[in-house]
């Protein structure tokens, strides 16, 4: 076994060894019902310090347990965020002294119905209007939104109406300091979802041309779409403001069954001067407080 190996599977038990205290997991039977039994109060941090390098956060949805729990666990394992909340559920994190990285999305952008459509817009940026002051106020970092679906419309008409809407919020996100991502999603399992190519996505923040809107590049979703992850990466930072995880085939945990290597995505990332957030947005297969421990530990470059 090389040096680093050891090294990473000794650090990921010392890991599991500190939140053993914290929780009783019991295996999941499939990728839908994995969950945990209550766990108790932590008394201490992580077992094990982590590089610092890599602001580590996790997705709610991925998880069927209680978001107390999850926050609970996910703080003493170390990560910094638990994403994908609605505003009454901030305060949750907020008590286990994290924040959430992203803001769920609002009722009227749902990822089937979004930006792309001229006649979403009114209700949509009457909720953001609302929203930012809350996530500005709860010290998050950035806002989701969708397209939504082409339903037959081009793309070129979509982004016109994207950059359209957009334009009509960012002024606000910008006053308020909070950013406003899209983010890209595979239309092979989100089908007919328009922003699916980051060339697109792209394309949408110059239209928009606000360091308020930037893009959700989502790793799972990419490499579903057209691969060449890192490269993609690398030409196209400046317009990313957060990422995603997930193993490819199945968007399951992100260890060696798995075609991806995050550990050199991520390095990559760090190289490339990101600051931001990874999010980690795999649906456990197994015990899935061990599998978030080891996909951290797997991205901790």
């Amino acid at each position: 076994m090389s040096t680093p190996e050891l090294q990473r599977r000794t650090a990921l038990g010392m890991i599991v060894a500190g939140t053993a205290a914290l929780t009783s997991a019991t295996p999941a039977a499939s990728a839908n019902n994995a969950q945990l039994q209550p766990a108790s109060a932590p008394s201490s941090p992580a077992a094990v310090k982590l590089k610092g390098r890599i602001n580590h956060s996790v997705c709610r949805w991925c998880y069927n347990m209680p978001l107390e729990d999850l926050a609970k666990n996910a703080a003493a394992i170390g990560l910094k965020s638990v994403e994908l909340l609605n505003p009454d559920e901030w305060p949750v994190a907020q008590k286990h002294g994290l924040i959430c990285a992203v803001a769920n999305a609002v009722k009227s952008n749902p990822i089937l119905k979004g930006f792309n459509r001229l006649e979403n817009h009114d209700a949509i940026i009457k909720e953001l209007e609302e929203r930012l002051p809350l996530v500005k106020a709860a010290g998050i970092p950035n806002q989701i939104c969708f397209s939504g679906n082409r339903a037959g419309q081009d793309d070129k008409e979509g982004l016109k109406n994207c950059a359209i809407g957009l334009k009509r919020i960012t002024p606000l996100a910008e006053k308020l300091g909070v950013t406003i991502i899209m983010e890209l999603l595979n239309s092979k399992d989100h089908t007919d979802y328009q922003c699916d190519h980051t060339a697109w996505g792209v394309e949408l923040v110059k239209q928009v041309g606000s360091d308020r809107f930037k893009l959700l590049y989502d790793i799972y979703h990419m490499q579903r779409m057209e691969g060449d992850v890192i490269g993609t990466i690398r030409d196209n930072m400046k317009h990313i403001a957060h990422f995603h995880t997930g193993g490819v085939p199945g968007r399951n945990e992100i260890d060696e069954a798995q075609e991806l290597n995050y550990t050199t995505i991520c390095k990559a990332i760090v190289e490339l001067g990101y600051t931001g957030y990874l999010g980690q947005e795999f649906i456990p297969t197994r015990d899935p407080m061990k599998s978030l421990c080891e996909a951290v530990m797997i991205c901790d470059v």
